[in-house]
């Protein structure tokens, strides 16, 4: 199977889905912000691995915090994962912190500030 195959794409639509769904609701470690999102998600070909991006909007300690969090939930996470996706193989989330949207905030502030210099 190519890696952007159709049905890699989906099955990369619908995990992200579902990890959105199971951090925002479902995991009730208070070390995990309620400001976290799936930026994206990449499942492997074969089923074995899932890299996640995620963004978590706030500082660094809440970012660590939140990481750590998602690192000691890993097997819930995954066993809803199977529970919800009826995949061959569940694959084993590695969780990778993405700081796209914080950098993108950061600049929007930094346009807003010249823009209202001139």
């Amino acid at each position: 199977m190519r890696k952007n195959s159709l049905k890699n794409t989906r099955i990369n639509g619908e995990v992200q889905k579902v990890l959105a769904d199971v951090i925002r609701g479902e995991i009730k470690d208070p070390r995990i912000s309620s400001l976290t999102s799936v930026v994206a998600v990449e499942v492997s070909p074969d089923l074995k691995t899932c890299k996640a991006w995620i963004s978590v909007l706030g500082d660094e300690k809440a970012q660590e915090d939140t990481l750590a969090g998602l690192r000691s939930a890993e097997g819930f996470i995954k066993n809803r994962v199977a529970k919800t996706i009826n995949l061959r193989n569940t694959p084993e989330i590695t969780f990778i912190m993405d700081q796209s949207i914080a950098y993108g905030v950061s600049m929007s502030k930094k346009i807003d500030e010249v823009t209202k210099n001139d």
